[in-house]
This record gives C-alpha cells, structure tokens and sequence, in this order.
C-alpha cells in the first residue's frame, strides 16, 4: 500500500493506529519514511508535509496552527513576518520545539513560538494541523493590529470562508470587538486595497469600494470622497496589463475622477506618501482636508487595546473631516 498516498488523501496527517485501521502495515510506513515520502512530527504520527512546513511544526510542537499562521497557511492576506502562533490544549504535556522533536520546548532557547493554551482536546486519528476557521479569525482579530484583522476578515468574506452565518457566530465572539466585521467587506480583492481603505477611513476619509463608472461591469477599487479614484496593483501585478491599466486610468479621467495608481510595494512601504498624493488630489479638486492620523497610527495598535473602533472606521455618516470622530473613545496606552 502506498501508505504517503493514504495520508495525503486524509488531509496532511495520519497517526499510527489510524494508518493501521486503513490497510497500511508497519512495513509500509518503514519504507515510506526512508523513501522520505513521509516524514514524523510527533511521535506516532506520519506527515507528507516537509519539515519547514508551518504545520508540520505546529505538530511537532504538540498543537496545531492558529491565529496569524493559519491564515498564511490558507493562503490568505498578510502583512510582513510573525512568529508561529500554535494552539495547544490545556492538558497537553511534553511539548517541543518547532526544530526538533527531540528537543523539549521548556529546555531549549526561546525559538519564535506563540503558544495558546485552549479548550482540551487533541486531534484523534487525523489532523490538518489548523484550528477551525472561526478560532483562527477570533485568535486574529483579538491578537493582530487592526489593519491587519480588517485584512483578514476581508480575505475570509471574499473567498467565501466566512458566510453570513460565520459572520453572526464571530460577531458573538467578539463581543466588544465586533466592530471590526463592520469595518470589513466582501470585495476587496487583494491586501493593498484593504490596507488602502482601512488607512484612509482611519484618517477621516470617505472611501467606497468597488465602485462603478460610465455605466459599465467595470469597477473601481477605492474612490475617495467621490473624486479621487485609487487603483491599487496588487502582488501579482504584470507587466502584460501595462497598457490596460493605462487606459483604464484615461477611462476614469475622462468620466471627471482623478487617477492614482499606487503599488502593492508603495502602500506596504511608502504609506505617507500615497496619503500625500491623496490628499494633494483632492486639494486640486477643491476638497480641504484635515486627516484625524497618518492613517496608519490608530490602525496599528492590536485590535485588544481598543474597544471601539478608530476615527473613521465608525458605522454611519462620516464626521466632517476638520473634527474628531465624536463618541469614539482613544485607545488607552498600554
């Protein structure tokens, strides 16, 4: 029996006797290790995932990914590095080290682990080495900077993992924090566009998403206080598309919208000055504004120190844009 075939079809990880209960033999098991078709996270347990995997040494840990990692796991939206993030049961023990498994975690250096200890249960038979959805969106939210849960819950709506009834069960969850389902939409289709609209709400700004013009399918990614059209590139922007996108953005100046079109690497490392070009066009159109923030200050405090949501994130009308938000509480140093 091809015994790495059998695991992988189950999800990523098999244990000893579940292997056993499928057909496979210990000869099987023997020869799938030393072909390197497998590889042993724990004790017991069989893996087709490679060692550097963040699941595999979520498992070697004692635990399975959560929070932050997950969602990098899945593929999903994030920004810049973080450490391994594993939830573990409350009554697990002999934990070890991302690196070896030989090694227990309570005798080695600190290797960039998070550990959260959660509800006792272990994975039985099979794993995934991931936490369900709503743990690892509940772990983000109360764990990461507010752009950052934004981005994640933006990414979990566009792709469907989240549907209205997830959205209902998180909320309750949240509690105090459920804000930021609100502050979260279902069409931003990539990081920089979430990062880009969740920064201009938090100074104060009018942003809406996705917006139509010239009576066509066509969409714009962002438009701010209905004059300034932000198309954001994202990761994978190619060199194919140079001449669309440029007449793309004819086609929106010719429909009276001001153009802009920053990069996916300039909104990650160069925000002030995309902000600056923002603000530069709607003084050209006459719009004074005052930004509340950099837009970037209040977003990036983790969602934990703010109970409410920051000035231009609040539901409803936007206040006018020389005032503070009224009614929002400034998050309390820590």
């Amino acid at each position: 029996m091809d015994a790495a075939a059998l695991v992988a079809r189950c999800g990523g990880a098999l244990d000893r006797r579940r292997l056993h209960e499928l057909g496979a033999t210990d000869h099987d098991l023997r020869r799938a290790l030393r072909a390197g078709a497998l590889n042993r996270p724990r004790r017991g347990w069989y893996s087709t995932w490679p060692e550097d995997d963040p699941r595999f040494r979520a498992m070697r840990v004692g635990g399975r990914l959560t929070g932050i990692s997950a969602v990098a796991a899945l593929g999903g939206w994030v920004l810049g590095r973080h450490p391994l993030h594993v939830a573990v049961a409350t009554n697990a023990s002999r934990l070890r080290t991302q690196w070896r498994r030989d090694l227990r975690r309570a005798d080695a250096l600190p290797d960039g682990v998070v550990v959260h200890w959660v509800a006792p249960a272990h994975d039985r038979g099979s794993s995934t080495a991931i936490v369900p959805l709503l743990d690892v969106l509940e772990r983000v939210c109360r764990d990461e900077s507010v752009e950052q849960a934004i981005a994640v819950l933006d990414w979990a709506r566009h792709t469907g993992r989240l549907d209205r009834i997830g959205l209902v069960q998180l909320g309750e969850r949240l509690g105090e924090l459920r804000w930021l389902m609100g502050a979260s939409t279902d069409n931003a289709d990539s990081l920089p566009e979430s990062l880009a609209r969740t920064r201009l709400r938090a100074a104060g700004l009018d942003v809406q998403p996705q917006q139509g013009f010239r009576d066509t399918v066509e969409r714009i990614d962002l438009v701010i206080e209905g004059t300034v059209a932000l198309e954001v590139d994202g990761d994978e922007h190619h060199r194919e598309t140079f001449e669309s996108d440029r007449a793309r953005d004819l086609d929106i100046t010719a429909a009276g919208l001001h153009a802009l079109r920053p990069s996916a690497r300039q909104v990650y490392t160069r925000w002030p000055r995309v902000e600056q070009a923002v603000v530069r066009a709607l003084h050209e159109r006459g719009i004074l504004v005052y930004l509340h923030n950099s837009g970037v200050a209040q977003v990036g405090r983790p969602a934990t120190r703010a109970e409410s949501p920051p000035p231009g994130l609040v539901s409803g009308p936007n206040p006018e844009l020389w005032r503070r938000a009224e009614g929002i509480r400034e998050a309390p140093a820590r």
